[in-house]
């Protein structure tokens, strides 16, 4: 196990510390220095961050850079790009990387672990292309028209944002074009209303199930893969020929085999990888049956891009290290605990909970690598949703509440919808965002509120009596992420930058982002009480 180091007593921390409690310009003021504002702009691999609206100058921005150095990143990151053992826990590597390592010539970590993935990863993407091409028939010899992923936490939440994210993909790889393709379903909760409402829609004899679990003992998903085969014979399947309609992904495949899964419908991945990062494995199978194997793998290649990207770039352009940095900074020093995330593109519906899991499930710790009591916090409580939505709601209390919470935007530059006046409502959705960073950053004083409503006629009483009221802090931080386009490369890239944001922050904190032990006591308690 690699020493721990205390943070807390890195220098650069307490540099950082001293730099927290001067009195620095408010964004309003920073905004104006043009060549700040071009500094804190980076674009790569289709991205493009704009950290104008962090509240940082040229000396937080240097004493966050000595804090990597001191924190010893670069020996970090070589070391989880090397398949060393960075699940100290659990003493065992967190191989991620290698699930959309297409190039076998670009290898850090054994070829066998190279070769096994590709091997898995074109057995499952063949069986999807099968799907989509109508070969696999259910019961009654008919094609399967509906799919429906059976899972909970990285089992659904990473698959289920990826094919949101990607539903505009106007050109996917129809097998034909009479074909017909699937509908990909998801179901998470074992509250019987959540299966109930999806297969009230669905015909048993062309639907199929993928029941997702690494241990394949997750009591929810495998109730609810219970109830789906109890659905299927109540309604015609005979009981020999449920297997046909169901697929088993799972680190626990001798498990499923003898619980009666088919071997060529039953898919592997492996203890080293951790559930919010499994997307990548066989876990996106309902991905893959969703936008074809091709655009499956360019949702790997863009995220292998990030990989390099992360691994090589200078700590001064490396997106994940940068968007790292800041979040140190915000949650650390400006003592904001909750961090904000706001898209600005309905196909991005669901990726708040996707981060949710990935940055408090990875790095809600309280101790360090060598189980001392940490001395700073480690996650902010993520949350968010739709920006255009939360605007309407929440976004009062990011204007003008008592909490400082900062906020990361994400928008498309661009967007392909076919629906009459698309791009009008997408010009809506660009100005709002731009707008709500803005203000959150600039904000409206005293001054410049009660000159406003002087100007609309009021009263100096009138005046007097609103403009407190009406009056916006501002220096809020932000950052801004702009997609080129939705893409499967452009999302497999935003998705592998905060994997890497997570990595990054663990790192400096010493903590293991790799364990989740904080979800097993429940389960264990709930056990007890169904067993007493």
């Amino acid at each position: 196990m690699k020493p721990a180091h205390s943070v807390n007593a890195l220098k650069s921390w307490v540099e950082l510390q001293g730099l927290s409690t001067r009195e620095m310009p408010h964004l309003r003021d920073l905004l104006q220095d043009k060549s700040r504002c071009e500094a804190l702009h980076y674009k790569a691999l289709g991205l493009e961050l704009d950290f104008t609206c962090q509240r940082v100058d040229s000396h937080v921005l240097a004493a966050l850079q000595r804090l990597a150095q001191e924190s010893n990143l670069k020996d970090q990151i070589q070391r989880f790009f090397q398949g060393q053992e960075v699940n100290t826990s659990e003493q065992r590597a967190a191989l991620h990387p290698a699930l959309r390592n297409l190039d076998e010539h670009k290898v850090a970590w054994s070829k066998s672990i190279t070769q096994e993935v590709h091997l898995e990863l074109e057995r499952f993407c063949s069986f999807a292309e099968q799907i989509r091409a109508q070969k696999h028939q259910g019961y009654s010899g008919e094609a399967f028209t509906d799919v429906v992923n059976l899972g909970i936490g990285g089992s659904d939440l990473g698959p289920r944002m990826c094919v949101q994210a990607l539903s505009n993909l106007e050109a996917w790889e129809k097998p034909s074009k009479s074909a017909a393709l699937p509908r990909v379903h998801f179901v998470s909760n074992v509250d019987a209303w959540a299966l109930y409402k999806v297969l009230s829609d669905l015909d048993p004899r062309t639907t199929l199930f993928i029941v997702q679990s690494k241990t394949f003992l997750t009591q929810e998903t495998l109730l609810l893969a219970a109830s789906a085969k109890q659905w299927l014979t109540q309604n015609g399947c005979p009981l020999d020929k449920t297997s046909q309609h169901l697929v088993a992904v799972t680190a626990n495949t001798a498990l499923a085999l003898q619980s009666g899964y088919k071997s060529e419908q039953t898919f592997k991945f492996w203890d080293w990888v951790g559930g919010r990062y499994s997307v990548w494995s066989a876990i996106g199978l309902p991905v893959a049956i969703a936008i074809g194997e091709k655009k499956f793998k360019e949702l790997l290649e863009g995220a292998q891009a990030m990989d390099e990207h992360f691994h090589q770039t200078p700590w001064d352009r490396n997106l994940p290290v940068l968007l790292a940095l800041f979040g140190i900074w915000n949650n650390n020093f400006l003592k904001a605990y909750t961090h904000h995330i706001a898209p600005y593109s309905y196909l991005l519906s669901h990726f708040t909970p996707y981060l949710q899991q990935l940055e408090m499930e990875s790095n809600g710790k309280g101790v360090d690598l060598q189980t001392h009591p940490m001395q700073v916090h480690t996650s902010p409580i993520v949350w968010g949703g739709l920006g255009i939505d939360g605007q309407h709601a929440y976004f009062q209390l990011l204007h003008q509440g008592s909490h400082l919470v900062p906020v990361d935007f994400i928008g498309l530059k661009s967007d392909t919808c076919p629906a009459d006046k698309a791009q009008e409502h997408h010009q809506c959705l660009v100005l709002n965002m731009k707008a709500q960073a803005k203000a959150l950053a600039q904000g409206r004083n005293l001054q410049e509120t009660k000159k406003e409503l002087k100007e609309t006629g009021l009263s100096d009483e009138q005046i007097a009596l609103l403009a407190g009221h009406r009056t916006f802090r501002g220096n809020s931080p932000s950052t801004s992420i702009w997609l080129d386009e939705m893409s499967p490369k452009t999302l497999g890239a935003l998705m592998a930058l905060y994997e890497h944001k997570v990595f990054t922050q663990a790192a400096i904190w010493s903590i293991n982002p790799f364990d989740q032990w904080g979800v097993e006591l429940g389960k264990k308690i709930a056990q007890q009480l169904k067993n007493n």
